[in-house]
């Protein structure tokens, strides 16, 4: 039995503009974060790299976003990574954080510029202090795709991140990604983790802002 109305069409009406008021558990990523000691664990020829990396973070409101009768909230988020030791970006992602209040369904999309783009999936509490995610090669809903060349080298089979909100403000992460690395037999553990720290408060969605400036003054 689907868990779909039959009516495929109709949005749902009196939908609140506020989406900082209604995103749930991703609330709390709302905004600038930014952290020095990061870690990534990456397949290389001669063994196993670990390599410390510096982390910024930013996630932005966005309004709400209708399928029909399915209503989300959620935040475009940019990730930008560099080392120590190198001035070059050692990684660059681009996506979406996305809440549906009603089921509990967490969304995360991303995109690397190396050619792949994943659809991560998972649920969770309104007030939850953690939850997972994950996303499968192969999948025509939460799955991953990749160019020939990763395919052939490094194929991704299949994404996990586990967030945690700590009692101090700020959260971590551990994203696990499965990869069949061309000439090695047993599959990779790539591994990243990190905890951010917040550095800036994220401003409200843009149609809040617009309803803001129309309002009349108070008074």
């Amino acid at each position: 039995m689907t868990p779909f109305p039959l009516d495929v069409f109709t949005e749902p009406s009196d939908v609140d503009p506020d989406t900082l008021a209604n995103l749930g558990p991703l609330r709390r990523f709302a905004g600038r974060w930014q952290a020095a000691k990061g870690v990534d664990l990456n397949p290389k020829a001669e063994g196993p790299e670990r390599r410390q990396f510096i982390e910024r973070i930013e996630f932005v409101p966005i309004d709400p976003q209708a399928n029909g009768p399915q209503l989300l909230y959620g935040l475009r988020y940019h990730i930008h990574i560099t080392t120590e030791e190198e001035d070059i970006t050692f990684h660059e992602q681009v996506g979406y954080w996305l809440w549906e209040a009603k089921t509990g369904l967490i969304l995360q999309t991303l995109a690397i510029p190396r050619g792949q783009v994943a659809l991560a999936s998972g649920t969770a509490a309104a007030d939850a202090d953690g939850f997972t995610l994950t996303a499968t090669r192969g999948q025509t809903n939460y799955g991953i795709c990749s160019t020939d060349f990763l395919e052939y080298a490094f194929r991704t089979d299949a994404y996990r991140i586990d967030v945690t909100f700590n009692a101090d403000g700020s959260w971590s992460y551990d994203i696990h990604t499965t990869l069949t690395v061309k000439g090695q037999d047993a599959p990779f553990d790539h591994r990243d983790r990190n905890t951010l720290l917040r550095v800036g408060d994220a401003r409200p969605n843009p149609l809040v802002q617009i309803l803001a400036a129309k309002a009349p003054p108070a008074g």
